[in-house]
């Protein structure tokens, strides 16, 4: 599977922004899905993921309430859509496919990852 992430920028605190990551090579509505970010110096931490369906959804405790991930497997993309921005969510974005049905929040449950889409919040 190879993933391609997109839609990342600058936006100022309180902004938004929604990634895309594009999917291919595989059968994307049978791989679970999931965001992760690195900020400089930190380590890789998991923000969000999603079943095959899209019906159970995980997030982590920093961004509960303020992002939200979902899928469109007709287009193979998973988005991940980032409201009420904080400066401590700057960081490089990841998206990462698992082709089993059981969700992961590390990123060791992860084999197949996109490269990094750079999000910038300023103050």
């Amino acid at each position: 599977v190879q993933l391609q992430a997109s839609g990342g920028g600058l936006v100022q605190a309180g902004g938004s922004l929604r990634l895309s990551c594009a999917a291919s090579g595989g059968t994307f509505s049978r791989h679970v899905m999931g965001w992760f970010r690195q900020a400089p110096g930190k380590e890789r931490e998991f923000v969000a993921a999603i079943s095959w369906g899209g019906l159970t959804t995980y997030y982590g405790d920093s961004v509960k309430g303020r992002f939200t991930i979902s899928r469109d497997n007709a287009k193979n993309t998973v988005y991940l859509q980032m409201n009420s921005l904080k400066p401590e969510d700057t960081a490089a974005y990841y998206c990462a496919a698992r082709s089993t049905s059981s969700m992961s929040t590390t990123k060791s449950g992860y084999p197949y990852w996109g490269q990094g889409t750079l999000v910038t919040v300023s103050s």
